[in-house]
């Protein structure tokens, strides 16, 4: 029934980027897609009405955060992940694998799971594949992951380890699920190592997920080596399947990812940014905490069409960051996430019209990473 509900289809490729459509219970995601994050069933200053608005069609929320505040059966109590946070378009939540690992001195795994230490109050918790899909499936989202442990990127020996840990785990939450209107995806790691990354990818590919993720990028490795892992995984991945690249989001690596194969997004990084004063634009970021905006009559980005760059001036941003007000974190939210999530309906556009690798170079030749 699951395959019913959950259906991927390729409409285009232009080199290795992809262009398709992921059908959920809750809607179609038209791939590539970025998805805002909303750790705590909510994306940080922005509201649902916001980011349907911007155009957003997928959300992520945290399994780690939720199981320990409000709890996974209080949200099942109120109808779901859904109707808790009144996001009624599709929705994700990830295993809590990666929150629990990152925990290093609170937590203690074994073959069978980890048990840790709640970073709220210090009590004792265990997560098994078990319960990790016992608490996605009382929260309710249409995309699950697999329970996973992501190790350190060059430690070949705890890489080795933590992927057969994944991959036994992969099997067990596979036999745990139970929910039909749910699409259990399963995560490739492996760290910086090839012949890893290969074997993990070969081995998640024949369990026969609706969807994968890759996993345990974006932690210290260098661009090259992720875009390289990148080009190993989407290799052996299957193409009548969606590939989700867990917890990356800048705008060089959407484009980057795209071009690699990669179908789905998620980082809180447009979020941080915003709270920190940070814009993103098409040659970078900036600090529109600087003096130099405080009498910048310009938008944002001029030709921006979120609701921030169309309605207000750089110098009025400033103002309310200097004035702490609440409202410069969100309409900088608005802005950072309406860039990727537009980044990600251009590159689709691109790839249906064949002209993918000509807008990609185009966009990496003009942004400069910067603070």
């Amino acid at each position: 029934m699951t395959d019913n509900l959950f259906r991927y289809q390729l409409l285009k490729k232009d080199g290795q980027a992809r262009a398709g459509v992921f059908s959920t219970p809750h809607g179609d995601l038209l791939t590539p897609v970025f998805a805002p994050v909303g750790t705590q069933a909510t994306v940080k200053a922005v509201t649902p009405a916001q980011l349907e608005e911007i155009g957003a069609q997928l959300v992520l929320s945290n399994t780690y955060h939720l199981y320990l505040r409000p709890g996974a059966d209080l949200v099942s109590e109120m109808g779901g992940l859904h109707e808790f946070m009144q996001w009624h378009r599709p929705m994700l939540t990830d295993s809590g694998g990666f929150q629990v690992f990152s925990l290093t001195d609170m937590r203690k795994i074994d073959d069978d799971g980890v048990t840790f230490k709640s970073h709220i109050d210090g009590s004792t918790h265990r997560f098994t594949p078990e319960k990790s899909i016992e608490i996605q499936e009382k929260l309710g989202a249409d995309i699950i992951m697999a329970f996973d442990e992501c190790s350190s990127p060059y430690d070949r020996e705890y890489s080795e380890k933590a992927m057969a840990r994944t991959h036994a785990w992969a099997e067990r939450c596979l036999k745990a699920k139970t929910r039909p209107d749910q699409a259990l995806f399963g995560i490739v790691q492996g760290g910086v190592f090839p012949d890893l990354r290969e074997r993990s990818a070969e081995f998640i590919a024949s369990l026969g997920f609706p969807g994968h993720a890759i996993g345990g990028l974006s932690v210290g490795e260098t661009k090259a080596e992720m875009n390289q892992m990148l080009e190993v995984v989407n290799a052996v991945l299957p193409e009548d399947k969606p590939r989700y690249l867990m917890g990356v989001g800048s705008p060089e690596d959407l484009i980057n990812g795209i071009r690699r194969g990669v179908d789905i997004f998620d980082c809180v990084l447009p979020t941080r940014l915003a709270r920190h004063h940070a814009a993103m634009t098409p040659t970078g970021r900036l600090n529109l905490m600087n003096q130099v905006f405080a009498r910048d009559h310009n938008p944002i980005v001029e030709g921006c069409g979120c609701y921030t760059c169309q309605k207000f001036t750089r110098a009025y941003l400033r103002h309310l960051i200097v004035a702490k007000e609440m409202l410069a974190a969100t309409l900088i939210s608005i802005h950072n996430l309406y860039t990727l999530l537009e980044i990600a309906r251009q590159s689709r556009q691109a790839i249906l019209e064949g002209r993918f690798d000509a807008y990609a170079d185009a966009f990496l030749e003009q942004y400069e990473r910067t603070l």
